[in-house]
């Protein structure tokens, strides 16, 4: 029996189960359980890491297991951040432990793992050991003993005075001017010449770099006025959320750093948030311009090592900013005085796998938690954003003109309906040499990786397709193979058909590889380059590219949609956009949206500089609204046409979704598992009389993906508070299979 003396802890526990879990504290560490350490505790056979939440009260019955460990002389996380957590977990619909494990660094947990060894008799047997836990970086330091008689000789003799004349000194500094010198230093600190003692050191992202200083720019009149209805929020020190609405060029990030600057002067910190790690380079040479306090950078382009060491800065109060992508939210700062989510309406802020977390939607939870000032920053802001603003949710901050009274760039639509198998109409290839000739960048922006989008028999008409995912094959020349964008399968190009065994086969589509070459071709001595998921891999492969794009070392850079986004680069004059219509025919509600956003930010790209921009956009269907009005820079326009359709077909913000996506090896147990959820949620709904519309079980419109057959419902409800009860009851009754997946998506951004 257990007795209410004794110390007993909550739990959570990092695995896909509901629900937190009760432990015995031995007193030997009783004193070091506080709420926000992560503790090493039985599960099952295993051995795993959880997070303590608290004191609990003694359970009914059962025995409890006891805490093996205390792995923190800190806390990890506050008692307010475990709040956010919480109500992150809950809205989501995601267990608690895999919320905290997915806030904290990556790979600090340890877990138990077993291996097989050879015992002294010879026989194998497995041990158990524990693996994971990131490490802290030390250095050595050498400190030279001023009153020791015994002096060495040589290269020691002058490591020895140069310590005596400098004081303390790491061991890389002494490499550095003296050359390999492990044996002397070892040989001094033997002599009693030399201490040696260790100290932590950061592993700093950003410490070869140089910046040099800059002060505030002079501030447009709608620059001024938005600074100062954020300045007065900032007073107040009360929640306070923002939709700072400007056109390209117009300045946001200069009214994102004065408002920084605001909150910095009255003691608090800064969020900065960026859809793509490709921003972050050129975001933060400017705040490291602007700022003398410490600025954190949190993004997966960084090491675990560094992430984590990132991190620990933070946590100690070292830095006042913190920029990153989404994961940057849960950043340990305190006091956060400003959240800037900048290009608010990017799709990328959503999570697509684990906890499906909307950084976007949480800026502002996190913000309200804190009475914090949230910034939605954008030229082509979401649907919803901007009628929250017009309805009086989100304050409004207009930034209606570009900086220096600089012009929008002259833009034009190309028919590319007669031209159906060119990848450049003339009009855009004149263009092009004419901008080559008069000293201008240009950017091409496709947004489609490869060389070919798939491989087709002239014969028989039979499609390459994965043999995994239903969805063609993309043809890399560079890899010479055909790569599946979504598994990651990969084959050798046939040389023959494989359903008729014809050699009649051919490329079709185009993609950024394919489009780089026909540039090479039509331009041989321009300096071309390319950005993509495939030309930026590895540590640093967006600065690098952006670097020459700044520099002026690149004539034509060819591009996804990494292109598209916040950049500033003054010497491009010309933007040609091939295949604008190409999200047009996506099965999504959204893709009208997600066309205008897209085509009206790399539009943005021309012209920002002093000579003036032009932009020409080919398409196949010059008479939608979503690209007509794109190309008159009229968001207004757009608004109003698209606002309507949402509201006449029930789609956000006129509803809220959630979509559940059932995925199994074997398409009969997964379309089964998927009617017996219908059948479920509409006796819930019915039951309960909830608004929400059941509409499914439906394939997927990617019906299959690494294997797995995929059914959907879609759920939409006027009311959030229905489509929640629905799915927490939903989730409390149905089971499944362990070979049927089932994922739970509230507030969906991609319908695929």
């Amino acid at each position: 029996m257990q007795t209410t003396s004794q110390h007993i802890v909550e739990v959570a526990i990092p695995l896909p189960l509901e629900g937190s879990f009760h432990y015995l504290v031995p007193e030997r560490l009783s004193a070091a359980a506080q709420a926000g350490k992560r503790v090493l505790v039985p599960f099952g056979r295993r051995k795993v890491t959880g997070y303590l939440l608290g004191d609990a009260d003694a359970p009914g019955a059962g025995e409890l297991k006891e805490v093996l460990e205390i792995l923190d002389e800190e806390p990890l996380f506050t008692t307010s951040e475990l709040e956010f957590y919480r109500w992150i977990a809950g809205y989501y619909l995601h267990p608690l432990g895999e919320v905290i494990k997915m806030a904290l660094p990556a790979g600090i947990n340890l877990v138990s793992r077993y291996r097989c060894e050879q015992s002294e008799d010879g026989t194998p047997v497995l041990k158990e050991y524990l693996a994971g836990g990131k490490s802290v970086r030390t250095e050595r330091l050498y400190t030279a003993v001023p009153d020791c008689s015994t002096r060495p000789r040589g290269k020691g003799l002058e490591i020895l005075e140069y310590l005596l004349e400098v004081g303390e000194c790491s061991g890389p500094q002494l490499r550095e001017r003296f050359g390999p010198c492990t044996a002397q230093l070892g040989r001094l600190v033997e002599l009693g010449a030399a201490r040696l003692s260790q100290r932590e050191v950061y592993r700093d992202p950003f410490k070869a770099k140089e910046y040099g200083h800059d002060g505030p720019l002079p501030l447009n009149l709608a620059q001024a006025q938005a600074l100062a209805k954020v300045s007065t929020a900032l007073a107040a020190g009360e929640f306070a959320p923002f939709l700072l609405h400007g056109v390209t060029g117009s300045g946001k990030t200069e009214v994102y750093l004065q408002s920084i600057a605001v909150a910095l002067t009255a003691g608090r910190s800064a969020l900065v948030l960026v859809p793509e790690i490709a921003l972050t380079p050129q975001l933060v040479g400017r705040f490291k311009r602007r700022f003398d306090c410490g600025i954190a950078v949190l993004h997966s382009g960084l090491s675990d090592g560094e992430r984590f060491d990132e991190w620990r800065r933070i946590r100690r109060g070292e830095a006042a900013i913190v920029i990153g992508a989404r994961s940057a939210l849960f950043a340990p700062l305190e006091g956060i005085g400003v959240i800037v989510v900048d290009e608010e309406h990017e799709g990328s802020y959503k999570q697509s796998e684990g906890v499906r977390y909307n950084a976007r939607d949480l800026a502002l939870v996190r913000g309200k938690l804190g009475k914090a000032v949230v910034l939605l920053g954008s030229a082509t802001p979401l649907v919803t954003s901007y009628h929250a603003a017009q309805t009086g949710r989100l304050g409004y901050l207009s930034l209606p003109d570009r900086v220096r009274d600089l012009p929008m760039p002259e833009t034009r639509m190309l028919d590319a309906r007669n031209h159906k198998g060119d990848i450049f109409l003339p009009d855009l290839v004149e263009a092009m040499g004419e901008n080559l000739d008069a000293g201008g960048q240009t950017l091409l922006f496709l947004n489609r990786r490869g060389f070919a989008t798939y491989l087709v028999c002239e014969t028989c008409g039979h499609v390459l397709r994965c043999p995994n995912c239903a969805v063609t094959l993309t043809y890399h020349r560079i890899k010479g193979k055909h790569v599946c964008h979504y598994c990651d399968f990969t084959m050798l190009p046939p040389s023959t058909c494989p359903d008729c065994q014809s050699g009649a086969i051919t490329l079709l589509g185009r993609g950024t590889e394919r489009v780089e070459d026909q540039v090479q071709k039509l331009f041989p001595d321009a300096r071309v380059s390319r950005m993509d998921r495939d030309s930026t891999r590895g540590k640093g492969g967006h600065a690098r590219v952006l670097k020459e794009l700044e520099e002026g070392t690149v004539d034509i850079l060819i591009g996804t949609q990494m292109i598209a986004k916040g950049h500033d680069f003054p010497g491009v004059t010309l933007v040609g956009v091939l295949s604008a219509d190409a999200s047009l025919n996506l099965p999504d509600f959204r893709s009208a949206e997600r066309t205008f956003q897209l085509v009206t930010q790399v539009m943005g790209r021309a012209g920002r500089g002093d000579k003036p921009g032009r932009v020409l956009v080919q398409t196949l269907a010059p008479e939608h609204y979503a690209l007509t009005h794109a190309v008159a820079h009229d968001y207004l326009g757009f608004y109003r046409e698209e606002i309507a359709f949402r509201e006449e077909v029930g789609y956000p913000p006129f509803a809220h979704l959630a979509a559940l996506t059932f995925s199994a090896v074997a398409a009969g147990q997964g379309e089964r598992a998927a009617d017996e959820a219908a059948a479920l949620l509409r006796r819930i709904k019915r039951e309960a009389r909830l608004r929400v519309e059941v509409l499914g079980p439906v394939t997927a419109p990617l019906g299959k993906v690494r294997g797995r057959f995929r059914w959907q419902i879609l759920l939409k409800g006027v009311e959030r508070a229905d489509l929640h009860r629905l799915l927490f009851h939903f989730r409390g009754g149905f089971s499944h299979t362990s070979t049927v997946r089932l994922t739970i998506d509230v507030d969906p951004v991609d319908m695929l």
